[in-house]
């Protein structure tokens, strides 16, 4: 069974853990009207909101995770 087959069979929880130790997840939001950027581990948990990206970005990094654009 090749790597494709496998992610096809993963459970619903098992893809959202998929990279859970390695990424976090950066994404643009409006909150009371102002933007900000929401920092989510890879099972979507919200973790942070800052209100500037790079913030967001260079914290995901200290942290030793990589950081990943969503739109």
């Amino acid at each position: 069974m090749d790597r494709i087959e496998r992610i096809g069979l993963m459970s619903a929880r098992e893809l959202a853990l998929l990279g859970m130790q390695d990424f976090a997840y950066i994404k643009r939001v409006v909150i009371d009207g102002a933007a900000g950027y929401a920092i989510h581990a890879a099972d979507g948990t919200q973790i942070a909101v800052l209100a500037d990206r790079d913030l967001a970005f260079a914290t995901v990094r200290q942290h030793d995770l990589e950081p990943v654009s969503v739109h």
